[in-house]
């Protein structure tokens, strides 16, 4: 059974843990492995390393906006090719994402979790909620 009654505080709930989760990872790539050392780690991986700053700023940014709800379901579906991205290059690691190197499960639940967060939309407390929510 739905209770559409807590359905947008749901959507609040995971909009919020994903922007969370982006922001968090963007100053990963910022603070500790630094922006040229994250941009090594792409050409490392045979990626084209300016690469690195498009993600940087798509996480950081994406982050920011689904946190405050502004276009949000625009924004989670922007964001599924980073995490596609990410679990290609992960999944020559394994299942867990423990193993060496990382493995793929991780990279694949924040995918779907994202595709889940277009389909419900802005949910509660949201700065821009779309217009078929406003009505």
């Amino acid at each position: 059974m739905t209770t559409t009654a807590t359905t947008p505080y749901a959507a609040l709930l995971l909009r919020v843990s994903l922007g969370v989760l982006f922001i968090a990872h963007a100053l990963l790539k910022l603070l500790v492995f630094t922006l040229p050392g994250t941009v090594q780690y792409f050409a490392s991986l045979g990626l084209p390393g300016p690469l690195a700053y498009l993600v940087f700023a798509a996480e950081l940014s994406g982050g920011v906006l689904l946190v405050l709800g502004v276009y949000t379901r625009w924004v989670a579906l922007a964001l599924v090719p980073i995490m596609v991205g990410a679990t290609s290059v992960h999944i020559g690691n394994g299942w867990v994402f423990s193993s060496a190197g990382g493995g793929w499960e991780f990279p694949v639940y924040w995918t779907v979790t994202l595709f889940v967060q277009f389909l419900l939309g802005d949910g509660a407390l949201a700065l821009k909620p779309s217009a078929a929510e406003r009505s």
